[in-house]
């Protein structure tokens, strides 16, 4: 069961718009230092919070939570002793379709450990510009769809990882929003209205220098045509053009690297793999894993005990 500090923590962490991942311990056989309901987070730079195991089975649920964050899909990990299993080494990662990974840990003591891995990541945001009806139904339909909706107030000021632009404001400062919506690089960048003045707002950014290339970024009109009229019917048109652009395959990580903001520019990519030299067990490539440089490439252990192994090998051969 999850403490009531880890409880706080989880919740600061979605308030920060942070990326994280919830690992739950669902299955223990003995021998084991962990019970079932043990939870811990992940966050995007490796960091565990909480406690589902010892260094041994931490390695694993930190590969395999960072991977998870990477994906956006929840995962059922089972981490065996790598006597247990005759086939294989224990860096073949046996992903099943069904989205379980059993994973051979060198170092376990015995038991085995099951661990329910759960990303949670940010909703992306969708920033909404003008004081509109139209404007007022995508803040009040966005977030059923799992958005963050943010009504903008004065200049723009995108963020990394945002999805969308939505200008409704009737003709109020377009052109000027409309440019650092395209100059941030957001996935969508819709513009409320007619046909007609849609034209004449591209004719004026044409004519401040935007090139054709950038211009044909805008949806105008905004949304997908389904014969919309009131402004919850243009909402929601706009919204479905939004979910449209948000699972394709070239946006789909804008919807994952918000923790970006927060956490820095380290975390904005999910942390790599390695493998380490002596046992074979996958680790995460992070600073908080044991490591050493050997012909300028930074090599990972998952323990002082094959760090040592691996340093005193390689003292032997350069003697």
């Amino acid at each position: 069961m999850i403490t009531a500090a880890l409880s706080r923590r989880a919740e600061e962490l979605g308030a920060e718009g942070a990326a994280f991942v919830t690992a739950t311990v669902v299955h223990v056989q003995r021998p084991a230092s962990v019970e079932p309901g043990n939870v811990a987070l992940v966050l995007a730079d490796g960091t565990i919070e909480g406690f589902v195991g010892g260094v041994c089975s931490e390695h694993s649920v930190r590969a395999y939570a960072l991977k998870a964050l990477e994906t956006g899909n929840a995962v059922l990990l089972r981490i065996l002793p790598f006597s247990e299993s005759g086939e294989g080494s224990p860096s073949d990662l046996g992903t099943a379709e069904d989205g379980a990974v059993v994973v051979q840990n060198p170092c376990l003591s015995g038991g085995v450990i099951e661990v329910f891995l759960e990303p949670v990541l940010p909703a992306p945001r969708v920033l909404v510009v003008g004081a509109t009806p139209t404007a007022e139904a995508v803040l009040a339909m966005g977030a059923q769809l799992g958005l963050d909706p943010v009504s903008v107030q004065g200049d723009l000021d995108p963020r990394p990882g945002d999805l969308a632009l939505v200008v409704a404001a009737h003709g109020r400062d377009e052109l000027h929003t409309l440019r650092r919506g395209l100059e941030a690089g957001l996935p969508y960048v819709g513009l409320v209205a007619s046909p007609k003045r849609g034209t004449g707002v591209l004719a004026e950014l044409r004519g401040d220098g935007v090139s054709e290339e950038e211009l044909a970024r805008i949806d105008v009109p905004a949304g997908l045509d389904i014969g919309a009229r009131t402004p919850a019917e243009i909402a929601l048109s706009i919204l479905a053009k939004i979910v449209a652009v948000r699972r394709d395959e070239r946006t789909v990580a804008a919807d994952r690297t918000r923790s970006a903001v927060v956490a820095g520019a380290d975390a904005a990519q999910p942390a790599p793999l390695a493998i380490d030299p002596i046992c074979g067990m996958t680790v995460a490539a992070v600073a908080s894993t044991l490591q050493t440089t050997y012909n300028g490439e930074t090599v990972y252990f998952c323990c002082e005990g094959c760090k040592s192994k691996f340093e005193a090998q390689h003292e032997r051969a350069g003697a």
